[in-house]
């Protein structure tokens, strides 16, 4: 329950839309109440695709099976990383005991974090709450210590950082993950594929399936399904030796491998490797390694306040000269440029 302190949130009518199709639910139980809490530059399309099955499900339904509120932190209109605004019913604030409350993110801003967001998150799960997070909604979840020994996931693009900010949760490539009383995923339309799952725990298969079909949705995604396709086929290449070299490389950005152990753990010479390279990615296996740890070293210099020291090691570079010196070629600034016009 709610500290005594304060009011919990107020009791919204569950909107129940008319439509044409129609399936009786059988099962009696009180409407499932989500609390979203949006963050400054918030992801539009993930809070969406969250929330439109449960809107589809009290249709489908005609009765209340869910119902939900939206929070910020004043209580005041949250603009999107679109640059659309949304309206709330309300400010931050503690929340029964039987609601999901479930944070959305977006854009990550360095150094981000709300103590009081923190706080609320913390008490909610105390008292047996379940909390979600949405895309980087994830990291308000580690940021309040709920992640610790936990598989968790957002956006793949978000995940080099987390991990050097958490290494406490076992981070995921998963579209979502659902681990005791905690969600989380991706974002996009991950997102729908959590809220079906959810769903389907409290109507059965064939509801949510139907759920998924009045979202067009043609085929449905499990939580062990990975966010981005297979290395092979995105450098559209099957060549089992060229795939089992970028595994590797991904796999060690801390730690560059030589490219002669490189070859040698892929199973082919440096120069078999150095063809495969520059026949399918036009790049030496130098280059793109190099390219691979530049990017991994943006990712962190955009979302974390390491200092560009802590970054260049983390990246695999011997030195931040080098390191600033690789970036600047790649992308036109130096770091400590890019982190001041961030």
């Amino acid at each position: 329950m709610p500290s005594p302190a304060h009011k919990p949130e107020p009791h919204r009518e569950a909107i129940v839309p008319q439509g044409a199709a129609f399936f009786a639910v059988e099962t009696t139980k009180p409407a499932r109440h989500f609390a979203f809490h949006l963050l400054p530059d918030f992801t539009l399309l993930a809070f969406s695709a969250a929330l439109d099955p449960l809107r589809i499900a009290n249709q489908l339904a005609q009765r209340p099976l869910y119902r939900w509120t939206v929070s910020s932190q004043d209580g005041a209109a949250v603009t999107s990383s679109c640059g659309m605004s949304v309206n709330v019913d309300q400010p931050l604030g503690p929340s029964e005991r039987d609601t999901d409350l479930v944070v959305c993110g977006g854009t990550v801003r360095s150094g981000e974090g709300r103590k009081e967001l923190q706080a609320v998150l913390r008490q909610h799960a105390r008292f047996g709450g379940r909390v979600g997070g949405i895309c980087t909604g994830t990291i308000a979840l580690a940021q309040a210590g709920l992640l610790a020994g936990r598989k968790a996931t957002l956006h793949w693009e978000n995940q080099p950082a987390f991990r050097e900010k958490f290494p406490e949760v076992e981070v995921t490539g998963n579209t979502y993950e659902v681990d005791g009383r905690i969600f989380t995923c991706g974002g996009g339309v991950g997102a729908t594929d959590m809220m079906l799952e959810i769903i389907e725990d409290d109507y059965g298969r064939p509801f949510a399936d139907l759920v998924a079909d009045m979202c067009l949705y043609a085929q449905r995604r499990s939580e062990r399904s990975p966010q981005r396709r297979s290395i092979s086929n995105a450098i559209e290449s099957r060549n089992p030796l060229l795939v089992r070299a970028i595994k590797l490389m991904q796999a060690n950005i801390e730690t560059p491998t030589a490219m002669e152990d490189l070859a040698d753990a892929a199973g082919c010479s440096r120069r078999q490797m150095e063809r495969l390279f520059m026949k399918y990615l036009n790049k030496t296996p130098y280059r793109f390694f190099r390219d691979l740890r530049l990017d991994h070293g943006h990712s962190l210099l955009r979302e974390t306040d390491m200092s560009v020291t802590e970054i260049a090691v983390a990246s695999g570079f011997a030195s931040p000269i080098i390191f600033t010196k690789c970036f600047r070629k790649r992308f036109g600034h130096s770091p400590g440029k890019y982190r001041k016009a961030q």
